[in-house]
Order: C-alpha cells, then structure tokens, then sequence
C-alpha cells in the first residue's frame, strides 16, 4: 500500500512540474510549421546552388526568409489559437524578447557581409545568428528549441570553417534538415 500511495504522488507530483512548465513556457513554436520550412529551405538550395557572390543567390534566399517567415508566424498565430494561449503576453513576449536580436544582427551583417564582397560567407552568419536566436528564445520554450538552437550553431561554425562553395550543403542541412527534424519532434511530442 505505501508503495502505491508514493507511486500515487509522485504523478501528481509529475502533472503539477508539467503544468508550472508549460505556464512558464512558450509552446507555440510550430512543429509542423517547422517541417514546411525545412522543406522551402531544400527546394531553395536546389534553386540556388552553391553560394556565389551575385545578387540572384543573395535574392533567393531572402526571398525563402520570407516565404519561411510567414510560414512560422501563421503556424504559431493557429497552434497558439488551437491552444487558447495569449500571443503577446507571458512565454510569447519573453520568447520574442530574446529571439529577435540575434535576428536583427543577422539582417544587419547580411548587408554588410553583401556590400563587402562576403556573400558566399552568408551561410555561416545565417546558420550561426539562426541557431543564437533559438538558442535565447529558446531558453523560454520547450526543452528541443534551444537543444535545435545549438546545432544550427554548431552547423554554422562548421560552415565558417569550411570552403565557401559547400555553404548551400550547410544550408540544405540546417534550414532543410533541422527543420524537419526537430519540427517533426515538436509536432509529435508539443501538439503540432
């Protein structure tokens, strides 16, 4: 009997830590949203090829930033509703606070790295800043997020280290690969 009653609260004790989690965290990152954008992510290096110094490869993949932004702000606008969650309150305020400065300094050396001659160094800037944004943001999320942050960090190291002309590999990898990958973890284990 006194094992049953300690297996007994420990569930309890299970369901309230889970509870506290999921009030302190935002959770409506987009699995399935994830999975979408991974898959633009392929279709755009295969467009693209490997990185080149010229405007067109720089313009496909902003044009896919785009496509992949609306794609994660529609996701997360239908998972939150889903859930009955506030969007601009709590976890989403915090999560955005930290997310969005890596992203900015991104969008700020693009330009940079494109009026210096460095556009085929972009991959490892965008893997690297990408995987920092989910990495701060994530620290107010779900447990995968920032777990996804650090391989996109790790991948756009690697791309720096690596020749220039196997960027669109890292690229493939990380917005294809990684996206996919942990979009499908958060899909099966977060609710979409």
């Amino acid at each position: 009997m006194p094992e049953r009653l300690h297996d007994h609260a420990l569930e309890h004790l299970r369901y309230i830590r889970d509870t506290m989690e999921r009030a302190v965290a935002f959770t409506a990152v987009p699995g399935w949203g994830g999975v979408l954008m991974g898959a633009t992510a392929v279709a755009t290096t295969s467009i693209a090829g490997p990185p080149r110094a010229s405007a067109r490869w720089l313009a496909i993949w902003i044009a896919d930033a785009v496509v992949a932004s609306a794609i994660a702000l529609t996701a997360i606008l239908w998972k939150t509703k889903r859930a009955g969650s506030p969007l601009i309150a709590g976890p989403a305020q915090r999560f955005a606070l930290a997310y969005l400065p890596p992203l900015v300094a991104g969008i700020v050396l693009t330009g940079d790295f494109a009026t210096n001659g460095l556009i085929t160094r972009l991959p490892g800037c965008w893997l690297l800043l990408y995987g920092a944004a989910l990495t701060t943001g994530g620290a107010f999320s779900v447990r995968v997020v920032p777990m996804m942050g650090v391989c996109f960090m790790v991948l756009g190291i690697a791309a720096f280290v690596a020749p220039a002309a196997w960027g669109h590999i890292f690229m493939a990898a990380g917005f294809g690969g990684l996206h996919i990958g942990f979009g499908l973890v958060i899909a099966r284990k977060y609710g979409g």
